[in-house]
């Protein structure tokens, strides 16, 4: 299985700091931040690994190289253009398009069992399998709803054609999901370079396509690092031993 690690956006929650190195790049508990998904994703033996670059996407590239030092096979997709994460993994089609692929955010730091998404994915023969956590910030930041049967039967404003299963339970995105290479079909034809978002446009539209989507619930630790409060406290966390990233 190969991945993506999306690491293009501009950090702009992170000024000043973010004027002079990108968001992938900014220290968290002694690691580049990015570092936290590239060694999940090599714990669990998912060495081929693809990089979105924009902001400062030189310094990342920089840093990493080939990813031998992590014992990875980094390649990189470079965006002249932000093309925001539809645009992004359309234009990495190539390098993703054999099986399905993991996409995880920069900023998401999450100490998951990526064996076990990875085998609810295939059992659920899901075309998209987003991991899910509960949060009371869940329609701030756009919620999405699953069923009984763990499929999701709301995303954001769109609802499955198809009744739910049981009791709905709304939940909200980690930045960590598994896609079939299908979900590229719901993106030919907006065009290779044009910007698009995955959570306004393809998933939406694969929704009310009656697409396979689904949600893993995960209840683990998680820390959004998208801004230098958040930083600190995923910080804490892990100095104080509240939590423990088992792939470290």
């Amino acid at each position: 299985m190969k991945a993506m690690v999306l690491a293009a956006g501009q950090g702009t929650r992170l000024r000043p700091t973010t004027e002079s190195m990108p968001k992938a790049l900014v220290p968290v508990a002694g690691r580049p931040m990015i570092e936290y998904a590239l060694l999940l994703l090599r714990h669990y033996g998912i060495n081929e690994v693809i990089i979105n670059l924009h902001h400062f996407g030189e310094q990342i590239e920089r840093r990493l190289g080939d990813g031998k030092a992590l014992g990875l096979k980094i390649s990189y997709s470079r965006e002249p253009d932000l093309l925001d994460t539809g645009g992004g993994l359309l234009k990495a089609k190539c390098f993703l398009q054999d099986g399905a692929f993991i996409v995880i955010n920069t900023d998401a730091l999450i100490d998951l069992n990526l064996a076990a998404l990875i085998e609810f994915h295939g059992k659920m023969n899901a075309a998209a399998t987003l991991v899910l956590r509960a949060d009371e910030r869940a329609d701030e930041y756009g919620s999405i709803d699953i069923d009984a049967s763990a499929r999701i039967c709301r995303f954001l404003d769109s609802k499955a054609p198809l009744a739910p299963v049981g009791a709905t339970r709304k939940l909200m995105f980690t930045g960590v999901q598994i896609l079939d290479p299908k979900v590229f079909e719901h993106m030919d034809d907006i065009g290779t370079m044009r910007k698009f978002s995955t959570t306004k446009h393809t998933y939406p539209r694969m929704l009310l396509g009656g697409e396979r989507l689904f949600g893993f619930y995960f209840d683990g630790f998680w820390q959004d690092l998208g801004t230098p409060a958040r930083i600190r406290e995923a910080e804490l966390t892990l100095q104080t031993g509240q939590a423990r990233l088992h792939f470290l």
